[in-house]
């Protein structure tokens, strides 16, 4: 027969006890989808981000590194959203350097892609004539989209020049650019006299000096006094 061993059970130590569960990692946020809100102190939260967003400065950072991130990995949105200001800011001053460079880089880009379509093209104009003609369309379109951006940088670089004054009418005009006829510049030549008002002008238009033909004209003072005809003695009619 065999007794209870009257041993004591050994007591559990306090490192003994179960760890309490971790808490979950909060979710790493990427940094071309992090934004970073700057608020006014009598703004909201929402309010601030609305405003970020309909300014379009974020909403086409966002956009940009959409497109570039294969390349370029994980850019920041904020850091591409103040370069987009910056870039803007710089357009308001009336520094167009950067797009300048820009349109410069797009032309030679298109002139590239140009060039290496064409090549497949040729490559398969004998063995291939549909795939050689659809690469040929396409070739000749970034061929247009390239001497497009040139003319659009020479534009930037020599603007044209607009007249100064357009008349549009549908009848009868009169245009008075303010030259007005009521004396001559004195002549610059040695000996000469410089003449006043063009009398012929004055006895032709009963006082006026402009010439306008809706005027209302003074009255003249020559042959005031009116007097009766002289009897005139034709000759007998044979």
């Amino acid at each position: 027969m065999t007794t209870a061993s009257s041993k004591p059970k050994p007591t559990r130590k306090a490192s003994d006890a179960p760890a309490p569960a971790a808490e979950p990692a909060a979710a790493v946020v990427s940094k071309s989808r992090r934004l970073e809100v700057f608020r006014k102190p009598d703004e909201t939260e929402d309010r601030a981000v609305a405003g970020m967003v309909g300014r379009g400065l974020v909403t086409n950072a966002s956009t940009v590194l959409r497109f570039e991130q294969h390349e370029h990995g994980d850019l920041s949105l904020m850091d591409m959203a103040r370069e987009l200001r910056d870039q803007g800011q710089a357009v308001n001053r009336g520094d167009l350097s950067a797009l300048e460079r820009l349109l410069t880089a797009q032309a030679l880009s298109l002139n590239a892609i140009f060039g290496e379509l064409a090549r497949i093209a040729q490559c398969n104009i004998y063995k291939v004539p549909e795939v050689a003609d659809r690469y040929l369309r396409l070739a000749l379109k970034a061929q247009s989209q390239s001497r497009a951006t040139v003319e659009t940088l020479a534009t930037i670089k020599n603007p044209p020049v607009f007249a100064r004054q357009m008349n549009v009418a549908h009848g009868p005009q009169q245009v008075n650019n303010g030259v007005a006829l009521t004396s001559t510049p004195a002549s610059t030549y040695p000996g000469e006299t410089a003449f006043g008002q063009t009398e012929l002008l004055e006895g032709l238009t009963h006082g006026r000096t402009q010439l306008d033909t809706r005027a209302t004209a003074t009255a003249g003072r020559a042959h005031q006094d009116l007097a009766a005809v002289e009897t005139v003695n034709w000759p007998a009619q044979p």
